[in-house]
């Protein structure tokens, strides 16, 4: 799961706000909770259309995302080099 940091955090900010998937997803457009729960389980990378959405839904920074998109990829970089001895 290659998106669970952005995943986690993303979860806590509507949590955080006291919105459910379901209202989330209705706000955004969305008849179905899923595009929000593969979001928040790791499964699906957050399009950047959706990600502006979740911004101004939740009322986070672009910088704060930004630094979480950042480390998570960092994270991944180190995971893959650190495989290739």
């Amino acid at each position: 799961m290659a998106y669970r940091n952005v995943g986690n955090y993303l979860k806590q900010k509507r949590q955080d706000k006291g919105l459910t998937q379901s209202e989330v997803a209705l706000k955004m457009g969305y008849g179905s909770p899923q595009f929000i729960s593969n979001i928040e389980r790791g499964i699906s990378q957050v399009p950047m259309k959706a990600l502006r959405s979740l911004i101004e839904i939740y009322g986070i920074s672009a910088e704060e995302i930004v630094e979480v998109l950042i480390q998570e990829k960092r994270e991944a970089i180190l995971k893959q080099l650190s495989l290739k001895s």
